[in-house]
């Protein structure tokens, strides 16, 4: 199939107007294929030959301007249309299409629990051409016009208002302007909760089985979705641009949502069925607020090439964090009382959650800058690739820096003036800077070329000293900031004392100092009155992207006090400050440890917790240690969930007990306790086992050697969900057998029917740190495996392959080599190198990280020769 390149586009959109599709799909022609008829109405500006895109199962015909075509010109997923004249053409296209069983064009899923089929189209970046026939780039919009067929008793939602006809025809209100990759569809018997808001129909869906949960949260999922719409309306001067607001909840699905106006679809497990923590009520939360800042930001407006995809997610990953630090909601969350902002730490867990990520992309070999130059993305090949933490997360950073910098009242007129300019039409870069600078006297232009246009992460290091003094009215210290990097920064810096006031105990930390420093600083270093403080934090805020880095001093207080600073931000910034020291190899990673241990039984901010126990479980003990200090990790990471889980037995930190819980599951190394878990079906003291945490233990048992396969069948029976099934292909393929392991690999690599889900579940189970013994003849077969595995079944899987199914615990030199080698080879699909590339970073750093741990231990002494 080809690609299409950024010239291409940019030459047809020289030729054509898109004016209207019409569109007619029958949902009822089998389980393999779905009919689409489509009408395409288009202007042509100058005479000449173009083409049309579509990846038919069977074409059966196409014909312009009435007159019939040769359907065997179909060449790949391209139809060439040559000799057009100026003037108005209508092309009719009438194609079987395939449906999808890895989340790509038209999904296609039958719930295991009662035997319902869900339908759902996922079109982003180039995928319409698998529903239906269309010149598909993001700067042809138009109108689109479908009309579905589906079985009785299905409902069908679309970007516009649907609207049954009868006999299972729904027809879907015409949407204004759009891209194709927007347009979607969605159908089965779903279960949905309706309302109405601001004059527009509202509705969230789900599938049947799912009923009860979203039932349960429904008055949440409104009440967020309702806070996040009239906040939006504050800032926007554009109202919302559509005719209604539907969110449905759909399974394997591949990304956490998708913003198609009108119709916003999400990952299923966003409907919780089993318990869960406010962080993650958060997290959906701002997945919500996230995807409905595309509605202006990326749906009304929309890039004209994907090199500024950067434009679409950093922006909405920024504002769905910034609108949940600034809403309230009607009815009160598990631990905020009713009036009160639900989620008043959002940053932090921006800081400890997504950050992190955007540094560890900036700092890999395919790291991009946050707006590539357009000539780095000529295909939509390569864009398909830049969807990472830089476009994300290191964006958004880079976005509140800005706002930081500008103030946010400037920033919002530059965003309403952008809006105004290009509503319902396509914009660049350039469009969007120049609209910023039209609402301020800075140079936003030149702060736009550091920031947007280079690559990397600076670094900024205190260097704090105390002057001088006869008395302690005289004393005074100053502060000078290294800087290693290009960017300027605008970060608040806090001063902290010790609270020796209050008796017995660690004394806390109390503010003593705050300021605000642009770096670099170019005057002398910046005076301060007092003693030198206990602690100096850079970036206290965590408004700037940038690594750093404490003096020797600060750093000291902070691994003994870190819990006793007050504010969760400043905590974020600390944590964060650590995980960069030991992925740099500057701190050993059992010092981080150590530092957990010490503090994390003080936390109180949920996000920090589950940040630092997923660090420190799934990369220092999976990862960064070697394989004989792996055991007494494992054990600090015990007893501190232990800690953890007897300080919440009065019941007062259900989430936190949830929280400690799941990693003492998961990095139990005997079965006993676990086993008494799931034979009396709860945690001694709470909380019940649902279907999660049973499915948690029995992974880990697996992994142990402790179960079988009739447990887990057993397991399976009692649990009948499409989890469950995900949950039994991870136990199985977890078992410390060659039988287990051979059963697993020939379903991941041989066996294509596997949809995206059971894939990424089977490769989940697969490799184990701790059954290297077992593993390690398959390493070398992962590479070749996975390349034609990629090119067969496409991006997606070759995505989830190289994510899940590649071998991160192998942890040697020579599966850095073999893997290495395997870059060379000509039959890598960019989406697999692209993964590869990262994964083998990752491989080499930990090797690092470990050989520094390795030079700074005491070695034993040498036993002197015999005489």
């Amino acid at each position: 199939m080809s690609v299409l390149t950024r010239d291409e586009a940019q030459t047809r959109a020289h030729i054509l107007d898109v004016e209207r599709y019409t569109i007619a799909l029958d949902l009822t022609t089998g389980e393999e294929t779905f009919d689409s008829r489509t009408a395409i109405r288009f202007t042509v500006r100058t005479a000449g030959d173009t083409f049309v895109e579509l990846k038919p199962a069977a074409l059966r015909s196409i014909a312009l301007d009435g007159q019939p075509l040769d359907p065997a010109l179909l060449d790949g997923n391209r139809y060439p249309l040559t000799g057009l004249t100026a003037g108005s053409h209508e092309l009719h296209v009438d194609a079987a299409m395939r449906y999808s069983r890895t989340g790509e064009g038209m999904h296609r899923f039958t719930d295991p629990s009662d035997g319902e089929t869900y339908l759902y189209t996922q079109l982003f970046l180039e995928d319409v051409q698998r529903v239906f026939a269309a010149f598909d780039q993001p700067d042809l919009k138009s109108v689109f016009a479908l009309d579905v067929t589906a079985p009785e008793g299905w409902t069908v939602l679309g970007n516009g208002i649907a609207e049954h006809t009868g006999q299972g025809r729904w027809s879907i209100a015409p949407t204004p302007l759009i891209s194709t990759y927007l347009v979607a569809v969605a159908a089965g018997p779903w279960h949905s909760v309706t309302t109405e808001h601001a004059g527009l129909p509202f509705g969230i869906h789900c599938r049947r089985s799912l009923a009860p949960y979203l039932d349960a949260d429904a008055d949440e999922i409104l009440d967020v979705t309702r806070a996040c719409y009239d906040r939006y309306h504050e800032k926007f001067d554009e109202p919302y641009p559509f005719d209604s607001y539907d969110q449905a909840f759909v399974p394997e699905f591949n990304a956490g949502a998708m913003e198609n106006p009108g119709l916003v679809t999400f990952r299923d497990e966003y409907v919780f069925r089993s318990a869960v923590t406010d962080t993650e009520r958060q997290t959906r939360a701002v997945t919500i607020a996230h995807e409905m800042a595309h509605m202006w930001f990326g749906d009304l407006v929309t890039l004209s090439w994907w090199d500024d995809i950067w434009l679409n997610e950093s922006f909405a990953e920024y504002m769905g964090y910034q609108i949940l630090t600034e809403v309230t909601l009607p009815r009160a969350l598990t631990s905020v009382r009713a009036g009160e902002p639900p989620f008043p730490d959002t940053w932090a867990a921006f800081g400890v959650a997504r950050k992190g990520w955007g540094y560890d992309a900036d700092q890999r070999p395919s790291t991009h800058p946050v707006a590539p130059d357009p000539e780095a993305v000529p295909d939509t090949a390569s864009a398909l690739l830049n969807f990472d933490g830089i476009s994300y997360a290191k964006g958004a950073s880079a976005l509140r820096q800005l706002v930081a910098w500008l103030g946010e009242k400037d920033f919002l007129a530059g965003i309403n003036t952008h809006i105004a300019r290009h509503r319902f039409a396509n914009a660049t870069l350039a469009d969007f800077i120049d609209n910023l600078a039209s609402a301020t006297d800075r140079d936003v232009h030149t702060w736009a070329e550091r920031w947007l246009r280079t690559t990397g992460i600076d670094t900024l290091t205190a260097e704090v000293a105390e002057t001088s003094a006869r008395g302690d009215a005289d004393r005074s210290w100053t502060l000078a900031v290294g800087h290693d990097g290009s960017r300027p920064h605008r970060i608040t810096v806090a001063a902290y004392d010790h609270d020796l006031t209050t008796g017995t105990g660690p004394a806390p930390l109390v503010p003593r100092d705050r300021f605000e420093l642009d770096v670099p600083h170019t005057g002398e270093p910046v005076v301060r009155p007092g003693r030198r403080p206990a602690l100096v934090v850079l970036n206290d805020g965590d408004l700037s992207y940038a690594k750093i880095r404490l003096d020797a001093a600060s750093w000291n207080t902070a691994l003994a006090g870190l819990s006793a600073i007050p504010a969760p931000l400043t905590r974020a910034v600390v944590w964060n400050a650590a995980r960069d020291m030991v992925r740099d190899g500057d701190l050993d990673p059992t010092a981080y440890l150590a530092a957990a241990r010490t503090h994390l039984p003080h936390e109180s901010d949920l996000a920090l917790v589950q940040g630092v126990l997923g660090f420190a479980a799934g990369q220092i003990t999976a990862r960064y240690l070697a394989p004989e200090d792996r055991p007494a990790a494992l054990a600090t990471l015990t007893a501190l969930c232990r800690d953890l889980i007897r300080r919440t037995e009065d019941g007062s930190h259900p989430g936190l007990r949830l929280i400690a819980v799941r990693h003492f599951i998961d990095a139990a190394t005997q079965p006993d306790t676990l086993q008494s878990w799931l034979t009396e079906g709860t945690v001694h003291g709470g909380p019940e086992l649902d279907p999660e945490l049973r499915w948690r233990i029995l992974t880990r048992l697996a992994v142990l050697g402790a179960t079988d396969e009739a447990a887990i069948a057993a397991e399976r029976e009692q649990d009948p969900s499409a989890t469950g099934r995900e949950g039994a292909a991870r136990c199985r393929a977890a078992l410390p057998t060659p039988e287990a392991k051979a059963a697993a690999w020939a379903a991941l690599f041989t066996d294509d029917t596997l949809s995206n889900y059971l894939f990424t579940a089977t490769a989940q189970g697969f490799w184990q740190p701790g059954q290297d013994d077992l593993l390690s003849a398959y390493v070398a077969r992962f590479y070749p495996e996975a390349t034609a595995l990629a090119a067969r079944r496409g991006p997606a899987i070759a995505e989830a392959a190289g994510r899940h199914a590649f071998p991160a615990y192998a942890v040697d030199a020579q599966s850095l080599a073999t893997g290495t080698r395997a870059l060379d080879g000509p039959a890598l699909i960019p989406a697999l190198r692209r993964k590869l590339v990262d994964q083998l970073d990752d491989l080499r750093r930990a090797l690092s990280v470990r050989t520094a741990t390795a030079g700074r231990r005491p070695q034993p002494p040498t036993r002197p020769a015999s005489p």
